[in-house]
């Protein structure tokens, strides 16, 4: 995946600050952002913290053959790895341009500089020898990886400690560190690898270029020293021309940062090793803040109690007897429930719909018993009068339909017979 490229916005604004002396980050021209050196549990496990550039150094060795032109000396392995991880623009599994680059630097500055005796990790003349391999892993990219990287190899390669070997013949034999104590490795001194960016054809200097800063700079001197003043290495990219005097400015301002970085270096051994010998906390558990809720654990504060019972007594003899208050039974607002003993444990809206519906259901069963009988007494009616009913199913309904038809003879059959009823009952009148 490819970087995304800066616009010419920030572009022309990052080079008018430069030309105005300011950075990003607030820093003056030579200051170099703030170093975090950590160790982890085991030897050789180093963190550098470099502004937002992060990177792990990890040492390990191994007993191998030598090489046959050098027989009597041990083998010295660096390894530079960019991950994803530390910047999108890193691919994994694929060495760039950039990852080939800081490998051989780092390879002049530690091992072409002679700064561990090589000889001291022989074994067996011939035959075994010690292989050490410093692997470095870059976590996050905000520039200046080559300065990161080597400060954090030789901080690992100083707080390494390789197993002890016992020879008896031709038997070699590797004790445990619980067995014998292991051995710290044999260093002449500690290369530091300086970097120095370069604007508008060398015009402008900056010490220690943060990521935006290197997409814009016109070349890069990299000078590897130490606090002897003796340059290990020094390297120039960009296909820029720079004079005599600005490489020995260059070569005076690395001398001074050496020198404070080395102290620093030497003071973060020095704090891991009596943390280790106390026993007390050291490696990532040093690193882990304090004082927070994951950590369940609160700072003690002094009671006193030698006067408690009378304090108690005076304070219960003093107070006021607090005021019974009655719980209103009463719901304040349709809707609202009140929880408690002795307070109506109810919503009013639901309790007066469930009282409708259960008058609703109770009107409902009294009207239908009605309808059935206000029904029979039709039949019995129908029945009595003897009502010809005519039924009309229809077939393309589930249901029957009745329709139930009422002759007008019914009526003239009534008036006739009253009238019948009548004329009998006057011949009757007559005949008396």
């Amino acid at each position: 995946m490819k970087d995304t490229p800066l616009s010419n916005c920030e572009r022309d604004f990052l080079l008018k600050a430069i030309e105005e002396k300011k950075r990003l980050d607030g820093r003056q021209t030579y200051d170099y952002r703030k170093i975090k050196i950590t160790f982890g549990t085991d030897y050789g496990c180093c963190f550098v913290d470099l502004g937002q550039t992060r990177v792990m150094a990890q040492v390990s060795c191994e007993l191998v053959a030598p090489k046959e032109s050098r027989p009597n000396e041990g083998i010295m392995f660096f390894n530079l790895e960019l991950s994803p991880m530390a910047s999108p623009a890193f691919e994994q599994g694929r060495q760039s341009e950039l990852s080939v680059k800081l490998n051989r630097q780092l390879e002049r500055c530690l091992r072409n500089s002679k700064c561990i005796d090589t000889e001291s990790l022989c074994v067996v003349s011939g035959e075994k020898v010690w292989q050490i391999r410093v692997d470095v892993h870059t976590l996050n990219n905000d520039g200046n990886l080559m300065d990161a990287a080597s400060v954090a190899a030789i901080s690992a390669l100083c707080h390494f400690r390789r197993p002890d070997v016992g020879i008896q013949g031709e038997e070699i034999t590797v004790y445990s560190p619980e067995e014998r104590d292991p051995i710290p490795l044999s260093i002449y001194h500690m290369p530091i690898s300086v970097s120095f960016a370069f604007f508008q054809q060398g015009t402008y200097l900056l010490v220690d270029p943060c990521e935006r800063e290197e997409r814009v700079m016109d070349g890069l001197l990299m000078i590897a020293m130490n606090k002897h003043r003796e340059i290990c290495s020094i390297q120039s990219s960009g296909g820029i021309m720079l004079l005599k005097e600005q490489v020995m400015r260059c070569s005076k301002i690395a001398s001074v940062k050496v020198s404070e970085i080395t102290e620093l270096i030497n003071k973060a051994l020095l704090n891991d090793k009596t943390a280790r010998k106390a026993g007390g906390r050291c490696g990532f558990a040093e690193s882990m803040p304090q004082e927070r809720i994951t950590a369940l654990k609160m700072d003690q504060t002094s009671v006193e109690m030698t006067d408690v019972s009378e304090t108690v007594s005076s304070i219960v003899q003093t107070a006021e007897a607090p005021p019974q208050t009655v719980p209103s039974p009463l719901v304040p607002v349709p809707g609202v429930g009140q929880i408690g003993e002795g307070l109506r444990n109810t919503w009013g809206l639901e309790e007066e719909e469930e009282e409708e519906e259960d008058d609703g259901e109770s009107s409902g069963g009294d009207s239908v018993a009605e309808v059935t009988k206000m029904e029979k007494e039709q039949h019995k009616d129908d029945k009595s009068r003897k009502v010809d009913v005519v039924e009309i199913l229809d077939s393309d309904e589930e249901e029957e339909e009745v329709v139930i038809l009422y002759p007008e003879t019914t009526k003239k059959a009534k008036n006739t017979g009253s009238g019948q009823k009548g004329a009998a009952t006057s011949r009757k009148q007559q005949k008396k």
